[in-house]
């Protein structure tokens, strides 16, 4: 059996945020904590789900990885070089094998610009030694290979609707042939059955090159038909990971648990007696968040340990982790 290398690898990723506290006359601040210690591996070939509901930092730890924000602290390796520590010309030169899609396909593509000239332009940055010619023919081929026509390379992006725009943002992002994509809520803002469409068409991309996805959304359906692994965030700490029948069909967090009971089931009868597990109460201020446990304010099996104690990630098998106090008396 063939073992996959690890592509990346993010240790104690932390990524904090300088927030005005004190009013006109004391110029003070206070850390927002969006992303506070995060670790996890990619391997080739894979996709890791990361879900979590908003404002947990899913968006904050993709982007940082990519270091389109600045990381505060911890790595993220890349094929064993750390991408937090190198310089902008090096992190330039990565970025052919590390895109991004993002989560409004209309507003992320220069309306200025036709689908052409926006799905070239990785192309002409990263390889110059192209003619014109054989840039217009990379782009037609990749355009097939989405799913749009090439003879709309001359068109504007206002001129396609919001299935088509995401698939020029994915033209964009594999006309390099990268190892990593990150897909930041790649397909909330589309109607189900073009979900569908382009998750399959992701999938089908993942199998044809080898790619590895993260892939963050909230929707856990769409991460269960996608992903590998699925990595459970709340407020910028990772409560459990594990494989996708793992997290589905016997998850130890009380976060997960609830997640994964707000699942519509297809089957009435079964979606009518499911257990359902309501957290109460809002999600805490990154500013301030709860001592110990940052889940413990919403937690219904809270103990006095998880005031004081924050839970160490503890290894259950060879694919699952979990940071809970108390997750075996569940």
């Amino acid at each position: 059996m063939t073992v996959e290398p690890v592509l990346l690898d993010v240790k104690d990723l932390k990524v904090h945020f300088d927030v005005p506290a004190g009013g006109i006359l004391f110029k003070k601040t206070v850390p927002l904590k969006a992303v506070d210690g995060v670790s996890f591996q990619i391997k080739s070939g894979e996709t890791l789900g990361v879900v979590g509901e908003s404002g947990c930092g899913k968006s904050t730890l993709g982007r940082a990885i990519l270091r389109l924000i600045e990381p505060t602290a911890g790595e993220a390796v890349w094929l064993g070089r750390d991408l937090a520590s190198i310089n902008h010309k090096q992190m330039q030169a990565l970025r052919a094998d590390l895109q991004i899609i993002f989560q409004d396909p209309l507003a992320s593509l220069d309306p200025r610009m036709t689908i052409g000239q926006i799905i070239s332009e990785p192309l002409i940055t990263h390889r110059p030694e192209l003619t014109k010619a054989q840039v217009r023919e990379e782009v037609r081929e990749i355009m097939e290979r989405v799913g749009l026509l090439p003879d709309m390379i001359n068109r504007y992006a206002h001129e396609f609707s919001g299935g088509q725009c995401q698939r020029i943002g994915i033209a964009r992002a594999m006309i390099l042939r990268p190892k990593l994509i990150v897909c930041d809520e790649a397909v909330s803002a589309l109607d189900v059955s073009i979900q569908a469409q382009i998750v399959n068409l992701l999938q089908e991309l993942q199998r044809e090159f080898g790619l590895a996805l993260l892939f963050i959304s909230h929707d856990l359906s769409v991460v269960r038909h996608i992903s590998h692994r699925i990595l459970v965030l709340y407020l910028g700490n990772v409560m459990e990971i594990a494989d996708r029948d793992t997290i589905y069909n016997a998850p130890k967090h009380p976060y997960t648990k609830a997640l994964i009971s707000a699942v519509p089931i297809p089957d009435p009868i079964l979606e009518r007696n499911k257990e359902r597990i309501v957290l109460t109460g809002e999600l805490p201020s990154p500013i301030n968040p709860p001592s110990g446990c940052v889940f413990r304010t919403r937690c219904p099996y809270a103990r006095e340990k998880c005031a004081t104690d924050v839970p160490k990630i503890e290894v259950l098998g060879p694919k699952h982790q979990v940071a809970c106090h108390f997750h075996r008396e569940m």
